[in-house]
């Protein structure tokens, strides 16, 4: 089993980069006062038929030719279930899919959300042709990236892969994460500045 839900997402998000999707959209959001966390990833890949669906839990289904067993998905639905939740997947041939897992905020078996930040750019290094939109939402609080805007605001002359651009990607994610986790308090530079 995988040891940080992070790397959970990066298996489901790379199943729907390899399913042909040119938008993934993840979404992760904490709410305290219902104990619950959700993690939500959604493309407009090629789909899967309701067979795939029922399937794609199985650790001994998978669409690849270079592996026998795929194991993403079963285990990110074990460490769902671990900790009191579930997992859903709705999906349509030609339209895409969207998976989501719940999870028992405070259970105990609960495994960390571990690096999304380092995950996301991850993504868009390894696909940079591909979009993505990050949102991060805490007890009503929001952190929204959309690698849409960082195009626009580039043009076409800077790919989302160059290495400045994918190191201020992640600063972004991890300064805004901090303020959404702790709002209102400085990080170490500025208390320097």
């Amino acid at each position: 089993m995988m040891q940080e839900l992070s790397l959970n997402v990066l298996d489901v998000a790379e199943n729907s980069v390899r399913a042909g999707a040119t938008l993934i959209e993840i979404t992760v959001e904490e709410d305290t006062a219902a104990d619950l966390l959700a993690i939500t990833i959604a493309d407009n890949g090629k789909g899967m038929t309701e067979e795939q669906v029922r399937q794609v839990t199985d650790p001994f289904f998978t669409t690849r030719t270079t592996r026998r067993v795929g194991l993403g998905v079963p285990f990110f639905k074990m460490a769902a279930e671990l900790s009191g939740g579930g997992l859903q997947i709705r999906s349509q041939p030609g339209k895409g899919t969207v998976v989501t897992a719940r999870f028992g905020l405070g259970s105990i078996d609960r495994m960390p959300l571990g690096d999304m930040e380092g995950t996301i750019r991850t993504l868009v290094q390894g696909s940079p042709g591909i979009d993505f939109v990050y949102t991060r939402r805490l007890d009503g609080r929001e952190l929204r990236m959309d690698t849409r805007e960082f195009r626009r605001v580039l043009g076409e002359g800077i790919p989302l892969d160059d290495p400045q651009v994918l190191g201020f990607l992640e600063e972004y994610l991890r300064e805004n994460t901090r303020e959404l986790l702790h709002p209102g308090t400085e990080t170490a530079e500025e208390e320097r500045a």
